[in-house]
């Protein structure tokens, strides 16, 4: 079955796609909508992570947070609708643009605070900063921020899931402008080979930094329509819609644990903000941004949903959602007042220790 993407396009089997109109909000609406329990859980974690990202823009902004950050606001669907019912065994690999899809894997606010302060209680005590946030222990590997360097680092896990005869997957986001390097071509080519249970998603937010796509790239479909050269199946989906990326996700992670190799997802999605914290987005039509940021807000258009679905009332969401406010302004408050690492730890996991 097919998914309408962002441009109007609707993928119809394998690497293949045809003109489709629809309406985002009726064909949210029209599809196999998930449980009540599902839904209310994706938006949640959606929630958090937009209010997540909001709070450390203007802690960035005052001053108070060091570093710099290259924010995921606008893309949340993408990595709630990937990564809701992978298995905490299950393996997930980032990019420079990590906070949402680590969040979505299980990583806790307070982790991801401290380490955003430098603080000894973050995820990767207090040495990774923005861009390369991971915990090991629910499976998110420390995000790369070499742009398609995770990309052959997930075919590795994948590759050892399989010789250790698992059912484990992996799922690799990366974005548009890395299926112009090097290292995307070479690792498909290998994981299609070898059929490796990674599900590779290419968050195509339209622009490579500040470089629109299409002055790179000849294909619409920058990773769907080249899959068919690695036999690897695609799909292209509206990366705004997470119950449309959740059904992706779910019959790729399904033919990954099945043995029966990779698969290619392609969302089309829009980051919000800039590249980075310094990016005003001079580059970008204000027709198109307010049409993204105002019209097509995945939190926004899915809470919407869930109302109209009745899956929560609108006084009891508004009791969620200021739980999760709370949780967050908690964790800023800790991350403050958290330690420094021991200057002992600068000379830990430098090097393995057999």
């Amino acid at each position: 079955r097919g998914r309408r993407d962002g441009t109007g396009w609707k993928t119809v089997g394998r690497n293949t796609a045809q003109p489709a109109k629809c309406n985002e909000q009726e064909d949210m609406i029209m599809s196999d909508f998930p449980s009540k329990e599902k839904a209310l859980g994706m938006y949640k974690k959606m929630y958090e992570i937009r209010k997540y990202e909001e709070s450390i823009y203007y802690l960035f902004l005052e001053g108070i947070m060091p570093g710099t950050i290259h924010q995921s606001t606008g893309e949340e669907a993408s990595a709630v609708g990937m990564l809701y019912d992978l298995r905490k065994d299950d393996w997930m690999a980032s990019t420079h643009r990590p906070a949402g899809h680590d969040l979505a894997k299980g990583i806790s606010v307070k982790a991801m605070m401290c380490e955003m302060f430098g603080k000894a209680d973050g995820c990767c005590g207090g040495k990774g900063g923005a861009m390369h946030t991971g915990d090991a222990s629910v499976g998110a590997m420390t995000a790369n921020a070499i742009v398609g360097g995770n990309l052959p680092i997930a075919a590795g896990v994948a590759l050892a899931f399989k010789m250790q005869k698992k059912d484990n997957v992996v799922v690799c986001f990366f974005g548009d402008g890395a299926s112009n390097e090097g290292s995307y071509h070479e690792t498909m080519n290998a994981a299609g080979l070898w059929k490796l249970p990674v599900i590779y998603v290419c968050e195509n937010n339209m622009y490579s930094a500040n470089t629109s796509i299409s002055l790179t790239c000849c294909q619409e479909n920058v990773a769907a329509d080249r899959a068919a050269i690695y036999g690897i199946p695609s799909e292209v989906v509206d990366g705004n819609d997470v119950v449309a990326v959740n059904e992706a996700a779910t019959r790729a992670i399904a033919r990954a644990r099945a043995g029966e190799g990779p698969t290619i997802i392609e969302v089309k999605t829009y980051r919000h903000g800039g590249h980075s914290r310094n990016d005003a987005c001079g580059y970008r039509p204000k027709d198109e941004a307010d049409h993204w940021i105002n019209d097509r807000d995945p939190v926004k258009n899915f809470r919407k949903v869930i109302l109209d679905q009745g899956v929560i009332t609108e006084e009891e969401l508004q009791k969620e959602e200021a739980a999760i406010e709370r949780e967050i302004d908690e964790a800023v408050e800790y991350a403050k007042a958290a330690p420094l690492p021991e200057l002992s730890s600068a000379l830990e996991h430098v090097f393995w220790e057999g």
